[in-house]
């Protein structure tokens, strides 16, 4: 079974987290199954950025975002070439590392 570590980030998951997920289970589905704090403001419905996140290790091992996730990570704060809107991420049989970013487009377009 792979194993999701995911960093810390001073808000959401503060001490980090490692679990384990099945392959084909969906990556913020198992990330708030376990404890982590990913928004979400689309209710994962690929329609936003909030659960945009960077796969620092792994990504490789993830099926191609289709067109719509592309158009919309465009949009995310903080895109890197290794974003992923989370909702999206069907987990393989690689461990997967993943960085939540340090904003969201709604945290910046309200001034957090």
């Amino acid at each position: 079974m792979p194993q999701i570590i995911v960093l810390p980030h001073p808000e959401r998951c503060p001490e980090g987290m490692v679990f384990e997920a099945e392959p084909g289970d969906i990556l913020i589905e198992q990330a708030l199954a376990n404890g982590v704090d990913i928004e979400h403001a689309c209710e994962m419905s690929c329609a936003c950025t909030t659960c945009h996140v960077i796969v620092r290790e792994g990504f490789d091992s993830l099926e191609e975002p289709d067109e719509l996730e592309d158009d919309l990570l465009d949009q995310a704060w903080g895109l890197e070439p290794d974003s992923r809107l989370s909702c999206q991420v069907e987990i393989g049989d690689d461990d997967l590392v993943i960085e939540i970013p340090k904003y969201t487009i709604n945290q910046v377009s309200e001034n957090h």
